[in-house]
């Protein structure tokens, strides 16, 4: 993969959860390579801005011309620009360089409410910079500006996209998480429109949002990624650094902008845990605990949501003998039931991550009791019926029908089964490695009694 060089022009936020701080940030870690054309200077926190500075334009010339000249351009993002003469400037200068792959972002109004622009310069911005965009990236206030009409609908929204596209086509995208409900962006593109839709998360910290979105905007194009490629993924980019945000301040606080890649290595960490805690079943004697219906280790990623971030075993471990086996490295998304057990658990607990289903005796429940295990239970005859006709909801009622109220997490939890379903023990822990130290010990204590 080619590194892009990506460039922002944009202010300085002392705080460090926007402008060209937010921009660097991202850019690297969608893997580019950032430099900066730094408009203005300003004193703000998570409460508001303090004051801003701006910058000589003949300064904010020699920084375009020196990175530029040497280290070259692939794409450019613009934010903060005060006044008309920096947004013409950086007009003249996208033509002087020929550069094809520009991302405006609108930058109008603080998340505080402070004004970050002249009033002069929106003009200038209609007029000079947005006709040279790519792709333009106004929330609904800017866009409202922009378009001159209010937003009130997801149709408005997309009437405003049009009309800001203009006639030479460019791009836009209108982001939509001013209103209500879940964080729907519109893309405009080559005629078409495209939904983004997003989970909307329940903070605060939010700050740094559109400098995050249009600089990894700016970074996919870098890459040569299309411009609905491009937005995909800066779309997955800024609702995980939402949803990790960081409750710094006593503001809006930052997004998380490295969460991204803590994800990632937290889901190889989660793999390579998963995998030595399977060697060491593997190499014990347990296949006796083994069910019928076979058996699933589960670790989920931290704070997972969906099943799609629990990890498991593809195929199951299945009893050969005395011993498990299994057919294939553990993967995310490979378990159904036992994730859903270990989803219902981090509702209570978040640091109970890790689940295995063992087979059901009263002798190994009895066992369980007898090395000093706390175990609890649920009868399935108290299922709902609505809940027995769901697919895959019996385990999670049960695990809830356990827990609440419980001022702590067991060790274990079993049922007796019910017409077509076989009784099993779920063995919790925090980590696969808590799991399967557990399950030894019940296997040891079982071939021993």
């Amino acid at each position: 993969m080619t590194m892009a060089r990506v460039l922002t022009i944009a202010g300085s936020d002392s705080g460090g959860g926007a402008g060209i701080q937010a921009d660097l940030k991202t850019i690297a870690a969608l893997g580019g390579y950032g430099m900066t054309v730094i408009t203005a200077l300003t004193a703000q926190n998570t409460l508001g801005v303090q004051g801003i500075h701006e910058v000589p334009l003949e300064f904010i010339e020699l920084q375009f011309d020196s990175v530029a000249s040497d280290i070259g351009i692939d794409a450019v993002k613009t934010g903060m620009l005060a006044g008309a003469g920096v947004v013409r400037l950086a007009a003249r200068k996208i033509d002087e360089y020929d550069i094809a792959n520009l991302v405006v972002d609108p930058v109008m109004v603080a998340k505080g409410g402070a004004r970050l622009i002249q009033e002069d310069a929106k003009g200038a911005l209609l007029e000079e910079l947005v006709p040279r965009a790519r792709l333009v990236t106004p929330n609904i206030p800017e866009a409202e500006i922009l378009c001159g009409r209010s937003i009130e609908s997801t149709d408005d929204m997309k009437r405003a996209a049009e009309i800001i596209s203009g006639p030479g086509g460019r791009s836009v995208l209108v982001k939509g998480g001013h209103r209500e409900g879940d964080a729907l962006d519109i893309l405009y593109d080559d005629g078409r429109f495209f939904e983004f839709p997003a989970k909307r998360e329940n903070t605060k910290n939010t700050h740094g949002t559109g400098c995050t979105l249009s600089a990894a905007v700016a970074t996919g194009l870098g890459r040569g990624l299309s411009v609905r490629e491009a937005v995909a993924q800066a779309k997955d980019y800024i609702s995980t650094a939402i949803r990790f945000s960081l409750p710094l301040g006593g503001g809006h606080g930052p997004t998380n902008h490295m969460a991204a890649l803590f994800r990632e290595s937290a889901r190889y960490r989660c793999l390579l845990e998963l995998k030595e805690a399977i060697q060491v079943l593997e190499e014990g004697r347990t296949g006796h605990v083994i069910p019928e219906i076979q058996s699933n280790l589960v670790y989920a990623l931290p704070f997972a949501r969906t099943t799609d971030e629990v990890a498991g075993v593809p195929g199951r471990i299945i009893r050969v003998g005395e011993r498990v086996e299994t057919l294939h490295d553990p993967d995310f998304g490979a378990s159904s039931h036992v994730a859903r057990i270990v989803l219902t658990l981090m509702k209570y607990d978040a640091d109970y991550r890790s689940a295995m289903d063992i087979r059901f005796s009263e002798n190994i429940v009895t066992g369980c009791r007898d090395l000093g295990y706390d175990v609890a239970s649920f009868d399935r005859a108290d299922e709902p019926r609505d809940v027995k006709e769901r697919e895959g909801s019996s385990l999670e009622w049960g695990t809830d029908r356990v827990l609440t109220g419980r001022g702590r997490i067991p060790d274990m939890i079993f049922d007796r089964g019910d017409v077509g379903k076989e009784p099993v023990v779920r063995v919790l822990g925090k980590s696969p490695a808590d799991v399967v130290a557990k399950v030894m010990n019940i296997a040891e204590r079982i071939r021993m009694s």
